[in-house]
């Protein structure tokens, strides 16, 4: 990934959603060639200049000090994820690594808690949405990751590529694209992971949305919200899911989808644990 290229159009692509009324500024009457800001006004908002901004949109504005990066996050209206997302572009660039990355390991004492979560779907999610492990709910409700090579179990080429998630994965298209949008923030915070380029460039040939979701540059870091998934036996399935970000390992996420006790969800999850023993 060249960093300089992700800065300027990340940079861009934020500013050009901001219209001048949002910000706070008067309109002087100019037309407007693009919508949203211009550089000027970004620059005005943060307390540097046209000249500096337009140096750091071009990827040539150096390293620049906390207060500015937190003033350029005020002005573009930038949310957690996004404000992690551009400290990272920001962020000295490092020599590509000449060895691959190690895999992600799961401790022993995390999948004994997959396992004692029997009641509820639960998985860990590593690095480029890979799905590190998961216990029996989560494969009987989602789709049985176990049964896939390990280089295929991935959240991302899941919800993408595969034909089933369109119809099981219910609000299909927000699901999707959020996916892609923590792929974002992945890719800058590893520029030089292989594996993350090879799926990117996979999903950009197979996927016809992965392209426009990808060129928006949203990002995001998923914490909490819903999903509604169509299972084939059980009907509809309303979860409230959390995402844990794990003490030893920020790259690992424990994702667990609660449901309401007495639901006619936790009612059909009791029927698919039972089926999933017996079978």
């Amino acid at each position: 990934m060249d960093r300089s290229s992700e800065l300027a159009d990340f940079l861009r692509t934020r500013r050009a959603r901001i219209t001048p009324d949002q910000a706070g500024l008067p309109e002087d009457g100019r037309s407007r060639r693009v919508p949203g800001l211009r550089r000027d006004e970004v620059g005005r908002l943060a307390g540097v200049s046209t000249e500096y901004y337009t140096r750091l949109e071009q990827g040539r504005g150096g390293s620049p000090s906390p207060e500015v990066v937190e003033a350029l996050c005020r002005a573009l209206q930038l949310n957690l994820g996004e404000r992690e997302h551009l400290t990272d572009l920001l962020a000295r660039p490092t020599p590509a690594r000449r060895t691959p990355v190690a895999p992600q390991r799961v401790r022993p004492g995390l999948y004994l808690m997959l396992q004692t979560l029997e009641q509820v779907p639960a998985f860990i999610v590593g690095r480029r949405t890979d799905v590190l492990a998961a216990n029996r709910l989560a494969r009987a409700v989602v789709t049985d990751f176990d049964a896939l090579p390990a280089t295929k179990r991935n959240l991302a080429r899941y919800y993408l590529l595969d034909p089933e998630a369109r119809e099981r994965v219910g609000d299909w298209e927000r699901i999707a694209a959020e996916t892609v949008a923590m792929l974002r923030l992945d890719a800058g915070r590893y520029p030089n992971d292989r594996r993350l380029a090879d799926l990117v460039g996979e999903l950009t040939l197979q996927s016809p949305e992965f392209s426009t979701w990808w060129n928006n540059h949203h990002v995001l870091r998923r914490t909490h919200g819903s999903k509604l998934y169509h299972h084939p036996e059980v009907g509809e399935l309303h979860f409230s899911y959390e995402a844990l970000q794990l003490p030893d390992d920020p790259d690992q996420i424990l994702c667990v989808y609660n449901v309401e006790p007495g639901s006619a969800t936790a009612e059909a999850l009791r029927l698919l644990s039972s089926w999933s023993l017996t079978s």
